[in-house]
Protein backbone atom coordinates (compact mmCIF):
# COMPACT_ATOMS: atom_id res chain seq x y z
CA UNK A 1 0.00 0.00 0.00
CA UNK A 2 2.94 2.18 0.44
CA UNK A 3 4.70 1.76 -2.61
CA UNK A 4 1.57 1.96 -4.15
CA UNK A 5 0.83 5.39 -2.41
CA UNK A 6 4.44 6.73 -2.71
CA UNK A 7 4.28 5.93 -6.68
CA UNK A 8 0.95 7.89 -6.85
CA UNK A 9 2.35 10.73 -5.22
CA UNK A 10 5.66 11.14 -7.62
CA UNK A 11 3.58 10.94 -10.48
CA UNK A 12 0.71 12.67 -9.84
CA UNK A 13 3.32 15.85 -9.29
CA UNK A 14 -0.51 18.65 -9.04
CA UNK A 15 -0.50 16.39 -5.54
CA UNK A 16 2.54 16.00 -3.75
CA UNK A 17 4.93 19.27 -5.21
CA UNK A 18 3.16 21.97 -3.93
CA UNK A 19 2.64 20.74 -0.38
CA UNK A 20 6.07 18.92 0.01
CA UNK A 21 7.32 22.71 -1.29
CA UNK A 22 5.55 24.26 1.51
CA UNK A 23 6.34 21.76 4.54
CA UNK A 24 10.16 21.76 3.64
CA UNK A 25 10.48 25.70 3.58
CA UNK A 26 8.47 25.57 6.88
CA UNK A 27 10.76 22.49 8.55
CA UNK A 28 13.60 24.43 6.71
CA UNK A 29 12.73 27.99 8.99
CA UNK A 30 11.67 25.59 12.17
CA UNK A 31 15.29 23.90 12.14
CA UNK A 32 17.57 27.10 11.52
CA UNK A 33 15.55 29.24 14.50
CA UNK A 34 15.91 26.44 16.83
CA UNK A 35 19.59 25.99 15.98
CA UNK A 36 20.01 29.69 15.73
CA UNK A 37 18.01 29.93 19.36
CA UNK A 38 19.99 27.76 20.82
CA UNK A 39 23.08 28.79 19.91
CA UNK A 40 22.06 32.10 21.44
CA UNK A 41 21.55 30.58 24.64
CA UNK A 42 24.56 28.16 24.85
CA UNK A 43 26.85 31.04 23.89
CA UNK A 44 24.81 33.23 26.90
CA UNK A 45 25.05 30.48 29.53
CA UNK A 46 29.23 29.46 28.36
CA UNK A 47 30.39 32.95 28.83
CA UNK A 48 28.50 33.72 31.94
CA UNK A 49 29.62 30.61 33.54
CA UNK A 50 33.21 30.84 32.84
CA UNK A 51 33.47 34.53 33.13
CA UNK A 52 30.97 34.55 36.15
CA UNK A 53 28.37 32.66 37.95
CA UNK A 54 30.09 29.15 37.02
CA UNK A 55 27.42 25.86 37.32
CA UNK A 56 27.66 26.75 40.98
CA UNK A 57 28.66 29.65 43.45
CA UNK A 58 29.23 30.22 46.67
CA UNK A 59 30.11 33.12 48.55
CA UNK A 60 29.19 35.07 52.37
CA UNK A 61 25.49 35.89 52.50
CA UNK A 62 26.74 39.90 52.84
CA UNK A 63 28.84 39.56 49.86
CA UNK A 64 25.96 37.98 47.95
CA UNK A 65 23.67 40.74 49.33
CA UNK A 66 25.90 43.21 47.73
CA UNK A 67 27.74 41.25 45.17
CA UNK A 68 27.36 44.22 42.35
CA UNK A 69 29.43 46.51 44.85
CA UNK A 70 32.20 43.67 44.64
CA UNK A 71 32.47 44.09 48.91
CA UNK A 72 35.89 42.39 49.67
CA UNK A 73 35.06 43.29 53.05
CA UNK A 74 32.64 40.75 52.96
CA UNK A 75 34.64 37.84 51.50
CA UNK A 76 34.81 33.71 52.09
CA UNK A 77 37.63 33.38 54.41
CA UNK A 78 39.36 29.93 55.41
CA UNK A 79 38.84 28.70 51.50
CA UNK A 80 41.42 26.21 51.31
CA UNK A 81 39.29 24.08 53.73
CA UNK A 82 36.01 25.21 52.27
CA UNK A 83 37.08 24.10 48.87
CA UNK A 84 38.34 20.84 50.35
CA UNK A 85 35.04 20.12 52.14
CA UNK A 86 33.47 20.86 48.39
CA UNK A 87 35.25 18.52 46.56
CA UNK A 88 34.62 15.93 49.13
CA UNK A 89 30.74 16.37 49.09
CA UNK A 90 30.50 17.26 45.35
CA UNK A 91 33.25 15.35 43.79
CA UNK A 92 31.73 15.76 39.86
CA UNK A 93 32.61 19.43 40.05
CA UNK A 94 35.86 21.38 39.81
CA UNK A 95 36.19 23.95 42.59
CA UNK A 96 38.21 26.98 42.27
CA UNK A 97 38.37 30.74 44.11
CA UNK A 98 38.44 34.13 42.28
CA UNK A 99 38.32 37.55 43.19
CA UNK A 100 36.68 40.46 41.29
CA UNK A 101 38.20 43.89 42.01
CA UNK A 102 38.33 47.31 40.43
CA UNK A 103 40.59 49.50 40.47
CA UNK A 104 42.83 52.40 38.66
CA UNK A 105 45.72 51.28 36.41
CA UNK A 106 48.31 53.25 36.61
CA UNK A 107 51.00 53.61 33.71
CA UNK A 108 54.27 55.83 34.53
CA UNK A 109 56.20 57.36 32.36
CA UNK A 110 60.18 57.67 31.30
CA UNK A 111 60.31 59.46 34.85
CA UNK A 112 58.13 56.74 36.66
CA UNK A 113 55.34 59.51 37.25
CA UNK A 114 51.47 59.05 36.11
CA UNK A 115 51.50 58.78 32.16
CA UNK A 116 47.76 57.87 31.98
CA UNK A 117 45.13 56.18 34.21
CA UNK A 118 42.14 54.30 33.75
CA UNK A 119 39.14 52.15 35.62
CA UNK A 120 39.72 48.75 35.29
CA UNK A 121 37.60 45.42 36.40
CA UNK A 122 40.26 42.96 37.16
CA UNK A 123 39.68 38.83 38.22
CA UNK A 124 42.42 37.12 40.60
CA UNK A 125 42.37 33.24 39.06
CA UNK A 126 44.45 30.20 39.72
CA UNK A 127 46.79 31.15 37.29
CA UNK A 128 49.85 29.60 38.70
CA UNK A 129 48.57 26.58 40.11
CA UNK A 130 50.14 23.25 39.01
CA UNK A 131 46.43 21.75 39.07
CA UNK A 132 44.37 24.50 38.00
CA UNK A 133 42.39 24.39 34.85
CA UNK A 134 42.00 28.14 34.86
CA UNK A 135 43.99 29.09 31.97
CA UNK A 136 42.14 25.92 30.13
CA UNK A 137 38.55 26.75 31.12
CA UNK A 138 38.84 30.59 29.99
CA UNK A 139 40.33 29.53 27.18
CA UNK A 140 43.85 32.02 27.67
CA UNK A 141 45.99 30.29 25.82
CA UNK A 142 43.90 30.99 22.69
CA UNK A 143 42.79 34.34 23.54
CA UNK A 144 46.65 35.66 23.69
CA UNK A 145 47.03 38.66 20.98
CA UNK A 146 50.78 39.35 22.47
CA UNK A 147 53.20 38.20 24.98
CA UNK A 148 52.51 35.30 26.69
CA UNK A 149 50.68 33.87 29.71
CA UNK A 150 52.00 34.67 33.14
CA UNK A 151 54.26 32.31 34.25
CA UNK A 152 55.35 33.86 37.68
CA UNK A 153 54.11 36.09 40.90
CA UNK A 154 54.11 39.80 39.80
CA UNK A 155 52.53 39.32 36.07
CA UNK A 156 49.78 40.22 34.59
CA UNK A 157 47.05 40.05 31.78
CA UNK A 158 45.48 42.95 30.21
CA UNK A 159 42.70 43.17 27.32
CA UNK A 160 44.09 44.26 24.41
CA UNK A 161 42.11 46.76 22.86
CA UNK A 162 42.31 48.48 26.57
CA UNK A 163 46.04 48.08 26.43
CA UNK A 164 46.24 49.95 22.99
CA UNK A 165 43.92 52.52 24.39
CA UNK A 166 46.55 53.03 27.01
CA UNK A 167 49.16 53.20 24.89
CA UNK A 168 51.10 50.08 26.91
CA UNK A 169 53.02 47.19 25.53
CA UNK A 170 54.17 43.51 26.95
CA UNK A 171 56.88 43.52 29.42
CA UNK A 172 55.90 47.33 30.87
CA UNK A 173 55.36 48.05 34.41
CA UNK A 174 52.24 48.90 35.81
CA UNK A 175 50.32 49.94 39.14
CA UNK A 176 47.27 48.79 40.35
CA UNK A 177 45.56 51.36 42.32
CA UNK A 178 43.11 49.53 44.93
CA UNK A 179 41.39 48.82 48.13
CA UNK A 180 42.13 46.28 50.20
CA UNK A 181 39.45 44.15 52.06
CA UNK A 182 40.50 46.03 55.37
CA UNK A 183 39.10 49.24 53.47
CA UNK A 184 42.87 51.22 52.94
CA UNK A 185 44.34 52.10 50.17
CA UNK A 186 45.67 48.82 48.18
CA UNK A 187 49.15 49.57 45.72
CA UNK A 188 50.80 47.13 43.91
CA UNK A 189 52.84 47.34 41.03
CA UNK A 190 52.67 44.44 38.15
CA UNK A 191 54.09 43.46 34.73
CA UNK A 192 51.98 42.69 31.80
CA UNK A 193 53.07 39.59 30.64
CA UNK A 194 50.86 39.74 27.49
CA UNK A 195 47.41 40.99 25.72
CA UNK A 196 44.08 39.33 25.57
CA UNK A 197 41.06 39.41 23.68
CA UNK A 198 38.46 37.13 24.59
CA UNK A 199 35.16 38.33 22.08
CA UNK A 200 33.28 39.42 24.84
CA UNK A 201 32.74 43.35 25.11
CA UNK A 202 32.40 43.43 28.87
CA UNK A 203 35.94 42.02 29.25
CA UNK A 204 37.84 43.01 26.26
CA UNK A 205 36.44 46.97 27.51
CA UNK A 206 38.72 47.09 30.50
CA UNK A 207 39.95 43.75 32.07
CA UNK A 208 43.22 42.72 33.83
CA UNK A 209 43.52 39.19 35.09
CA UNK A 210 46.33 38.20 37.19
CA UNK A 211 47.26 35.26 39.84
CA UNK A 212 44.96 34.67 42.67
CA UNK A 213 47.59 34.42 45.35
CA UNK A 214 48.99 37.65 43.68
CA UNK A 215 45.61 39.28 44.02
CA UNK A 216 45.21 38.11 47.45
CA UNK A 217 48.80 39.77 48.82
CA UNK A 218 47.96 42.81 47.21
CA UNK A 219 44.03 43.12 48.68
CA UNK A 220 45.35 41.81 52.13
CA UNK A 221 43.14 38.79 51.95
CA UNK A 222 45.13 35.44 52.87
CA UNK A 223 43.26 32.50 52.52
CA UNK A 224 40.36 34.33 51.08
CA UNK A 225 38.31 35.19 48.37
CA UNK A 226 35.13 36.82 47.13
CA UNK A 227 33.95 33.66 45.69
CA UNK A 228 34.54 29.73 44.63
CA UNK A 229 33.08 28.26 41.58
CA UNK A 230 32.33 25.23 40.79
CA UNK A 231 32.37 23.85 37.03
CA UNK A 232 31.06 20.42 36.13
CA UNK A 233 33.21 17.80 35.21
CA UNK A 234 32.39 17.62 31.38
CA UNK A 235 31.77 21.78 31.27
CA UNK A 236 27.61 21.24 30.70
CA UNK A 237 25.32 22.63 32.93
CA UNK A 238 22.29 20.52 34.45
CA UNK A 239 19.46 22.71 35.97
CA UNK A 240 18.14 20.02 37.52
CA UNK A 241 21.48 18.89 39.28
CA UNK A 242 22.61 22.36 40.00
CA UNK A 243 19.33 23.01 42.05
CA UNK A 244 19.18 19.61 44.38
CA UNK A 245 23.04 19.98 45.28
CA UNK A 246 22.63 23.73 46.11
CA UNK A 247 19.14 22.97 47.79
CA UNK A 248 21.71 20.38 49.46
CA UNK A 249 24.71 22.76 50.68
CA UNK A 250 22.23 25.50 51.49
CA UNK A 251 19.85 23.30 54.11
CA UNK A 252 23.40 22.72 56.17
CA UNK A 253 22.91 27.22 57.37
CA UNK A 254 19.04 27.43 57.41
CA UNK A 255 19.52 28.20 60.85
CA UNK A 256 22.45 29.87 61.48
CA UNK A 257 21.91 33.81 61.44
CA UNK A 258 25.58 34.28 60.55
CA UNK A 259 26.13 37.09 57.79
CA UNK A 260 29.02 35.40 57.13
CA UNK A 261 28.21 32.14 56.27
CA UNK A 262 28.75 30.81 52.83
CA UNK A 263 25.19 30.70 50.25
CA UNK A 264 25.21 28.39 47.49
CA UNK A 265 23.81 29.94 44.06
CA UNK A 266 23.81 28.01 41.05
CA UNK A 267 24.07 29.28 37.48
CA UNK A 268 20.32 30.05 36.87
CA UNK A 269 20.09 31.80 40.39
CA UNK A 270 22.31 34.56 39.03
CA UNK A 271 21.82 37.45 36.58
CA UNK A 272 18.60 36.32 36.20
CA UNK A 273 19.45 33.85 33.80
CA UNK A 274 16.72 31.85 34.72
CA UNK A 275 13.87 33.86 33.27
CA UNK A 276 16.23 34.21 30.03
CA UNK A 277 16.51 30.70 29.82
CA UNK A 278 12.84 30.11 30.62
CA UNK A 279 12.15 32.92 28.20
CA UNK A 280 13.96 31.44 25.58
CA UNK A 281 12.02 28.39 25.66
CA UNK A 282 9.26 29.91 25.57
CA UNK A 283 10.14 31.69 22.27
CA UNK A 284 10.83 28.48 20.88
CA UNK A 285 7.69 26.41 21.55
CA UNK A 286 5.73 29.34 20.12
CA UNK A 287 8.12 29.63 17.24
CA UNK A 288 7.21 25.72 16.37
CA UNK A 289 3.57 26.56 17.28
CA UNK A 290 3.58 29.54 14.71
CA UNK A 291 5.08 27.34 12.30
CA UNK A 292 2.52 24.36 12.63
CA UNK A 293 -0.85 26.70 12.44
CA UNK A 294 0.69 28.46 9.42
CA UNK A 295 1.62 25.46 7.39
CA UNK A 296 -1.74 23.64 8.97
CA UNK A 297 -3.88 27.03 7.16
CA UNK A 298 -1.90 26.41 3.51
CA UNK A 299 -2.20 22.72 3.79
CA UNK A 300 -5.56 22.89 4.39
CA UNK A 301 -6.32 25.46 1.81
CA UNK A 302 -4.17 22.89 -0.73
CA UNK A 303 -6.22 19.87 0.75
CA UNK A 304 -9.31 21.53 0.07
CA UNK A 305 -8.44 22.41 -3.81
CA UNK A 306 -7.16 18.69 -4.17
CA UNK A 307 -9.79 17.54 -2.97
CA UNK A 308 -12.04 19.34 -5.44
CA UNK A 309 -10.34 18.42 -7.86
CA UNK A 310 -10.02 14.91 -7.03
CA UNK A 311 -13.71 14.18 -6.52
CA UNK A 312 -14.22 11.80 -9.84
CA UNK A 313 -11.30 9.95 -8.38
CA UNK A 314 -13.26 9.28 -4.91
CA UNK A 315 -16.28 8.33 -7.43
CA UNK A 316 -14.06 6.05 -8.93
CA UNK A 317 -12.63 4.17 -6.59
CA UNK A 318 -16.51 4.11 -4.38
CA UNK A 319 -17.54 2.72 -7.41
CA UNK A 320 -14.79 0.00 -7.65
CA UNK A 321 -16.30 -0.30 -4.01
CA UNK A 322 -13.93 1.26 -1.46
CA UNK A 323 -15.66 2.73 1.31
CA UNK A 324 -15.22 6.50 2.54
CA UNK A 325 -13.77 5.37 5.50
CA UNK A 326 -11.04 3.69 3.52
CA UNK A 327 -10.23 6.92 0.93
CA UNK A 328 -10.16 8.74 4.16
CA UNK A 329 -7.96 6.29 5.64
CA UNK A 330 -5.41 6.70 2.29
CA UNK A 331 -5.52 10.26 2.37
CA UNK A 332 -4.04 10.39 5.74
CA UNK A 333 -1.18 8.03 4.85
CA UNK A 334 -0.70 9.80 1.90
CA UNK A 335 -0.22 12.82 3.88
CA UNK A 336 2.39 11.32 6.49
CA UNK A 337 4.53 10.30 3.46
CA UNK A 338 4.17 14.04 2.14
CA UNK A 339 5.08 15.18 5.46
CA UNK A 340 8.04 12.53 5.62
CA UNK A 341 9.31 14.04 2.19
CA UNK A 342 8.60 17.34 3.08
CA UNK A 343 10.24 17.57 7.00
CA UNK A 344 13.43 15.32 5.30
CA UNK A 345 13.91 17.56 2.92
CA UNK A 346 13.71 21.12 5.26
CA UNK A 347 15.75 19.18 7.44
CA UNK A 348 18.58 18.91 5.53
CA UNK A 349 18.48 22.25 4.55
CA UNK A 350 18.09 23.39 7.96
CA UNK A 351 20.88 21.53 9.36
CA UNK A 352 23.09 22.87 5.73
CA UNK A 353 22.28 26.78 6.96
CA UNK A 354 22.53 26.08 10.84
CA UNK A 355 26.24 24.42 9.64
CA UNK A 356 26.87 27.17 7.63
CA UNK A 357 26.04 30.12 10.79
CA UNK A 358 27.83 28.00 13.35
CA UNK A 359 31.02 27.67 11.76
CA UNK A 360 31.32 31.50 10.64
CA UNK A 361 28.54 33.47 13.08
CA UNK A 362 27.37 36.93 12.79
CA UNK A 363 29.46 39.85 14.44
CA UNK A 364 27.04 41.80 17.00
CA UNK A 365 29.90 43.60 18.83
CA UNK A 366 28.53 46.61 17.32
CA UNK A 367 25.40 46.01 19.75
CA UNK A 368 27.06 45.66 23.06
CA UNK A 369 29.68 48.42 23.21
CA UNK A 370 28.74 49.80 26.04
CA UNK A 371 26.53 47.04 27.38
CA UNK A 372 28.52 44.80 30.82
CA UNK A 373 26.72 41.62 29.72
CA UNK A 374 28.79 38.49 29.20
CA UNK A 375 27.63 38.05 26.21
CA UNK A 376 29.78 36.88 22.70
CA UNK A 377 30.37 38.96 20.28
CA UNK A 378 29.90 36.39 17.73
CA UNK A 379 26.95 34.88 17.82
CA UNK A 380 26.70 31.45 16.19
CA UNK A 381 23.71 28.53 15.73
CA UNK A 382 24.55 25.34 17.35
CA UNK A 383 23.37 21.96 16.32
CA UNK A 384 21.81 19.52 18.46
CA UNK A 385 20.52 16.42 18.86
CA UNK A 386 17.19 18.07 18.50
CA UNK A 387 18.16 20.24 15.43
CA UNK A 388 17.90 16.66 13.70
CA UNK A 389 13.68 15.96 14.64
CA UNK A 390 12.31 19.24 15.36
CA UNK A 391 11.18 20.16 12.04
CA UNK A 392 9.74 16.91 11.97
CA UNK A 393 6.62 17.76 14.74
CA UNK A 394 5.37 21.01 12.82
CA UNK A 395 5.62 18.90 9.45
CA UNK A 396 4.17 16.02 9.80
CA UNK A 397 1.04 17.40 12.37
CA UNK A 398 0.48 20.38 9.99
CA UNK A 399 0.80 17.75 7.00
CA UNK A 400 -2.00 15.51 9.17
CA UNK A 401 -4.32 18.17 10.49
CA UNK A 402 -4.27 19.65 6.89
CA UNK A 403 -5.64 16.41 5.25
CA UNK A 404 -7.93 15.58 8.35
CA UNK A 405 -10.11 18.39 7.87
CA UNK A 406 -10.14 18.82 4.03
CA UNK A 407 -10.66 15.00 3.54
CA UNK A 408 -13.97 15.50 6.26
CA UNK A 409 -15.41 17.27 2.61
CA UNK A 410 -15.39 13.07 1.66
CA UNK A 411 -18.06 12.28 4.40
CA UNK A 412 -19.95 15.66 3.46
CA UNK A 413 -21.05 15.05 -0.01
CA UNK A 414 -23.86 12.36 -1.30
CA UNK A 415 -22.72 9.35 -2.96
CA UNK A 416 -24.91 9.89 -5.73
CA UNK A 417 -23.43 13.01 -6.01
CA UNK A 418 -19.36 11.31 -6.37
CA UNK A 419 -20.66 9.22 -9.30
CA UNK A 420 -22.78 12.59 -10.70
CA UNK A 421 -19.08 13.97 -11.12
CA UNK A 422 -17.49 10.56 -12.63
CA UNK A 423 -20.30 10.77 -15.00
CA UNK A 424 -19.13 14.16 -16.21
Amino acid sequence: MIRFLFKGLIRDRHRSLFPIIIVSVGVLLTTFLYSWMSGVLNDMIDANAKFDTGHLKVETRAYNKLASQIPNDLAITGIEKLMNSLQTAYPGFDWTARIKFGGLLDVPDQNGETKTQAPVAGFGINLLGKNSDEVKRLNIGKAIIRGHVPDKPGEILISDEFARRMGVDVNQAVTLLSTSSTGGMAIQNFTISGTVEFGITAMDRGAIIADLSDIQYALEMPDGAGEILGFSKDMFYNSETADKITANFNAQFLKTEDQYAPIMLSLEDQNGLREYIHYVDAVVLFIVGIFLFAMSAVLLNAGLMSGIRRYGEVGIRMALGESKEEIYKTLIYESILIGLLGSGIGTVLGLLVSLYFQNVGIDISGQFRNSTLMVSNMIRARISFTSFYIGFIPGLLATITGTSLSGIQIFKRQTASLFKELET
